[in-house]
């Protein structure tokens, strides 16, 4: 069965999300659906360095608290390479010389409408200084993690962000890093 949306209201808006109640017929019949609507697509970056080293960066998450991701953030309606360029800069003070787009995903896709772009740069160089970018975006610390460290972090716990799991399993896979 085909989902239905027989009204639909928003519920709240601001410049980055809106919410919307649908009233809906579904698989379990009729009902009411909650969705939350990304104004722009979000871009995280796998930064890996010639010694096979994944930049990740250490953040204070109001919703979660402490959380080791690999720098992201949103386009802001820009073109999602030119986003990913300026998020890595301003999180980590990088600049890459080389991008490739890895994956597109979904965030959420039960109650979101999120796309996700991801990418991995390479041929690293330091471009400035991202202390003032950094403590603006809650960023503890950053961090230079093996690769195949950084998947013991996902096994073990100590990565939780999804989005940071999944873009490192694309890195993985780009990389053939999974037999």
């Amino acid at each position: 069965m085909a989902w239905q949306t027989r009204e639909s209201r928003i519920v709240y808006d601001n410049r980055w999300i809106s919410v919307r109640e649908d009233h809906v017929s579904g698989p379990a019949g009729d009902g009411i659906y909650g969705v939350v609507t990304l104004k722009n697509a979000a871009v995280f970056v796998v930064a890996l360095d010639e010694d096979d080293r994944v930049c990740l960066v250490t953040i204070d998450r109001y919703t979660t608290g402490r959380s080791v991701e690999v720098p992201a953030g949103g386009t802001d309606g820009e073109d999602p390479l030119l986003a990913a360029q300026r998020e890595l800069r301003e999180e980590t003070g990088l600049e890459a010389d080389e991008w490739t787009q890895i994956g597109t995903m979904n965030a959420l896709n039960g109650v979101t409408v999120a796309p996700e772009h991801v990418f991995l740069a390479r041929s690293l160089r330091q471009a400035g200084d991202s202390a003032r970018t950094q403590a603006e975006e809650g960023i503890d610390e950053m961090a230079w993690v093996p690769f195949a460290e950084a998947l013991a972090m996902v096994a073990d716990g100590r990565i939780r962000d999804g989005e940071t799991i999944a873009a490192l399993a694309y890195a993985g896979i780009r990389l053939r890093r999974f037999a």
